[in-house]
């Protein structure tokens, strides 16, 4: 699905020195704040694939983007300790990952989990951090999000085609994302799973289903209030899916009375996490970047 043209590949190794995998776009675009992309729980870089494409070569202000496999995901080994699979680790990776590469900020695009590494790096290396989207995340995650992301990877189906593959997702997500096309359920399949001589298989280790399945959803989770504030300075948009199940409106109300820079998206028919590829979501993102680095620029 993707052409091979427009990004590159770059491995590097993580702190444990597990071998670990990055998208690069418009690696020869400078003069603007490069943009690290995050993806969710068990999501990988081609998630952001038609978004860094925009971000890439957009005509006024191209910028480099850098789109993340977490270890266990995507072309990133799988680590043999499953308690590695946690956002303090993954943001070490993170940021291990922009050493590597000679980026000491950029802005970030956090979608689901990317959101909550955001937090985690905002108290570890808030310098890091230039401008912030949130993809349907905030600092507190509902369980009844969490419990429908429980139930669909616990009994997740492999599908024997493509086809049986989109009828699956449709089947699962598609009272939640009733604007989607043909073409948005096909590329969601394309970018969950790899092609193997046994067909269409996920494209993440199966023991990140064991952190999910592992969570008592009787107890809330822990808000992150406190780590969310420390990035009052950071200019943030935050984009909500209508439909979300895990990101609540009143948690977004609150975020926006705490947060004196929050812009927000709330996006129509969909629900958790809206696709950045769709509608106006790739212009608008692009937009708010100008936007944020036009006012960081000194007087």
């Amino acid at each position: 699905m993707a052409s091979e043209q427009s990004f590159s590949d770059f491995f590097y190794s993580a702190p444990d020195e597990l071998k670990l995998h990055v998208r690069i776009y418009g690696e020869a675009n400078s003069g603007t704040w490069p943009v690290a992309c995050l993806p969710g729980l068990t999501r990988n870089a081609r998630d952001f694939h038609e978004l860094a494409i925009y971000l890439s070569t957009d005509a006024a202000n191209p910028r480099k983007v850098i789109a993340f496999d977490y270890r266990g995901r995507g072309q990133s080994a799988y680590d043999p300790d499953v308690k590695n699979y946690n956002v303090g680790v993954e943001a070490g990776d993170v940021l291990a990952g922009l050493t590597a590469l000679g980026i000491e900020e950029a802005a970030f695009i956090g979608t689901s989990r990317g959101g909550l590494i955001i937090h985690v790096l905002g108290m570890i290396r808030p310098a890091v951090l230039k401008a912030i989207v949130f993809n349907d995340i905030g600092p507190v995650i509902e369980t009844a999000g969490l419990a429908h992301i429980q139930s669909y990877l616990e009994r997740d189906p492999t599908p024997k085609t493509f086809a049986e593959a989109v009828d699956t997702q449709r089947s699962v997500h598609g009272k939640d994302f009733s604007t989607l096309t043909d073409a948005d359920w096909a590329r969601m399949v394309w970018t969950l799973n790899r092609e193997t001589d046994q067909g269409l298989v996920p494209d993440f280790d199966p023991k990140l289903v064991d952190t999910v399945a592992s969570l008592d959803l009787t107890q809330k989770l822990p808000a992150l209030w406190p780590q969310f504030d420390a990035l009052g300075a950071i200019p943030l948009l935050a984009i909500r899916g209508a439909n979300s199940r895990l990101l609540s409106t009143d948690t977004l109300k609150q975020m926006g009375e705490r947060h004196s820079m929050m812009e927000t998206i709330t996006v129509e028919g969909q629900g958790h996490a809206p696709f950045l590829e769709t509608g106006s979501l790739s212009g608008d993102i692009a937009a708010f970047l100008d936007r944020a680095e036009q006012k960081n620029i000194p007087k």
